[in-house]
């Protein structure tokens, strides 16, 4: 059993508190190959049943990008209508998204019609098949930011209207669509909690013991 020392537990754990949510993006590609590198650290990811559910859809045509982002702007205006106030006009302020800046966009689905794994543990907790596909982005996260790309995760989207328009077989169901590029800063603090949306809460507080 490979053993880490002191030093590569810290910057480990550096590596956990830079890990955050990008949503300002420079236009600037990846290096070549350097997608299909992060895509092969995120398939060391577990996965129930040694299933593997995640299906990775790259997202590049013009007109597949405009559907995503017809599909964000519609329920981005939904979102809003549901609050009132100074809440609704903090949330007007928000940049939600890094869809017109980001160079990669990546639709992150979950295989519910797998034949890998035969089935071992998921009769009990279906979900799990997805909760294996959020491990495979979590992944992913981190060696982007270890490689100093960032990665922001947009759920504002009407899921089965993005996967119909993208076109993938009806058992799949999106997980996650990530946009990725390198950030125009770098801050150790989530930008909701910068900007006054909502504060990191005490961590005691989610903590029981049975």
């Amino acid at each position: 059993m490979t053993t880490f020392d002191a030093s590569f537990i810290e910057n480990l754990d550096t590596l956990f508190a830079w890990r955050r949510d990008v949503r300002h993006f420079r236009a600037d590609p990846l290096e070549p190959d350097l997608l299909d590198e992060l895509l092969a650290r995120a398939e060391l990811a577990p996965s129930v049943g040694n299933s593997q559910p995640w299906r990775w859809v790259r997202v590049d045509s013009a007109e597949a990008r405009a559907h995503i982002r017809r599909n964000f702007v519609e329920c981005n205006a939904e979102a809003l209508d549901g609050y009132a106030g100074e809440r609704k006009r903090a949330y007007a302020e928000l940049k939600l998204s890094g869809l017109d800046d980001a160079p990669i966009q990546l639709a992150v689905f979950t295989d519910h019609a797998g034949a890998q794994g035969h089935g071992l543990g998921k009769r009990t907790m279906p979900e799990t098949l997805d909760y294996s596909t959020v491990t495979a982005v979590a992944t992913l996260w981190l060696a982007a930011r270890a490689r100093g790309v960032g990665v922001g995760w947009i759920s504002i989207l009407d899921a089965p209207t993005a996967a119909t328009d993208l076109g993938v077989p009806d058992t799949w169901r999106l997980t996650a669509y990530l946009c990725l590029g390198y950030p125009t800063e770098a801050d150790d603090v989530p930008e909701l909690e910068r900007v006054g949306w909502q504060e990191r809460t005490d961590a005691e507080a989610r903590r029981f013991v049975r």
